[in-house]
């Protein structure tokens, strides 16, 4: 049994498109630009501003990284493209990643947490490009889960204009999903951000999204405290532990730099 609230994937939906259309029409923008990567929070994304926005005004960028992105990956996020019947174009960041390798003498490429960060970073320069020659917003792709965790790297995929699934556990993600028609092979993807050989969400986080999903209800939403998530979930204590120093060591993720007092 879990703490998890009653989740209305029909209301979602029309409240996060009301805000995408909403938030672009402020902005004077003409549209939205969405890296498109082959997994889900991406995939319903791309769903959600096409629902909002009209599909002639979402543009998707797809990145790999040759010798990284599985082939499954390009055709998973290909295959939303086309069935949204959204432009999309293909940038591979291995070039532009080879030149960073060989303009800082001091490069460690073995560094997987640098190497990842600028992998990320790289692909948001890549969306802020189109998004500004074409007078659009950058669209992010973050859920609740991963933003209070800091699972996402700060001015790379956390670099966006908006974060419409900012406000969803990843778990309800899975379900809007289902309820958008995601293709289920997208859905029942092991969730990764594709940065190093391997990676996969969970096994880095150590705990799956259901048990992090259960724990950040009921720590965060209901008070409840860390012996109940321990004795309801059967989760060790210091794995909760570890859970709550991460938030707190990520916060700075979540605010804008700050400044010194006047």
């Amino acid at each position: 049994m879990d703490t998890m609230p009653d989740f209305n994937q029909e209301e979602a939906t029309k409240k996060i498109t009301n805000f995408i259309r909403s938030y672009v029409k402020k902005s004077g923008t003409k549209g939205a630009v969405i890296g498109l990567s082959g997994g889900i929070d991406s995939a319903v994304t791309t769903y959600l501003a096409v629902k909002a926005l009209g599909r002639e005004n979402v543009l998707a960028i797809i990145m790999p990284e040759r010798s990284l992105t599985p082939a499954e990956d390009v055709l998973d996020a290909t295959e939303v493209a086309n069935i949204l019947n959204i432009e999309f174009s293909v940038v591979d960041i291995s070039e532009t990643l080879n030149s960073f390798i060989m303009s800082i003498p001091e490069m460690v490429e073995d560094d997987r947490m640098s190497m990842g960060n600028l992998k990320a970073r790289v692909r948001m320069c890549n969306l802020y490009y189109y998004a500004n020659m074409m007078n659009r917003i950058v669209v992010g792709t973050g859920n609740r889960t991963e933003l209070l965790l800091g699972y996402f790297t700060k001015y790379g995929d956390g670099g966006v204009d908006i974060e419409p699934l900012g406000n969803l556990f990843k778990t309800q993600v899975q379900k809007l999903a289902a309820y958008l028609d995601v293709p289920k092979h997208i859905i029942d993807k092991p969730p990764s951000a594709g940065l190093w050989p391997g990676q996969t969400d969970e096994k880095e986080l150590g705990m799956t999204y259901e048990e992090i999903d259960n724990a950040l209800v009921a720590l965060l939403d209901q008070n409840e405290s860390l012996e109940f998530v321990v004795n309801r979930y059967g989760i060790k204590e210091p794995v909760i532990a570890g859970m709550l120093a991460r938030i707190e060591r990520n916060v700075h993720k979540r605010r804008a730099a700050p400044t010194p007092p006047k």
